[in-house]
């Protein structure tokens, strides 16, 4: 490997850890979402007995997206995540929101 290779990868790797650094920030973020949607759908599900559609599907997204970040930064992809890339989509629920109670 002669030096231009060495100083290519050595740039690369730099802007690497800038973007991690700004992933970290972007799951510190996420987090706190997640937790939020966690709490609200634990009061909806005892409040209404069903859980929120909208904030199970909120909720995968966010949970991918982490996922995505964890990946970038244990080099399992070269894709960055969002705002980079797409904001995933949410998948079907393994299982169906619980109908509500009667009023």
């Amino acid at each position: 490997m002669n030096h231009y290779d060495q100083s290519v990868d050595w740039e690369t790797l730099i802007l690497r850890i800038v973007w991690m650094l700004v992933f970290f920030l972007a799951w510190q973020v996420a987090e706190v979402v997640l937790l939020g949607i966690v709490v609200v759908q634990l009061v909806l599900r005892l409040a209404r007995g069903a859980a929120s559609p909208e904030l199970m599907a909120l909720g995968d997204s966010v949970s991918q997206y982490m996922a995505q970040t964890g990946r970038f930064w244990t080099f399992n992809t070269e894709q960055k995540p969002w705002p980079l890339s797409d904001w995933p989509q949410p998948r079907p629920a393994d299982v169906e929101p619980a109908s509500r109670k009667p009023v």
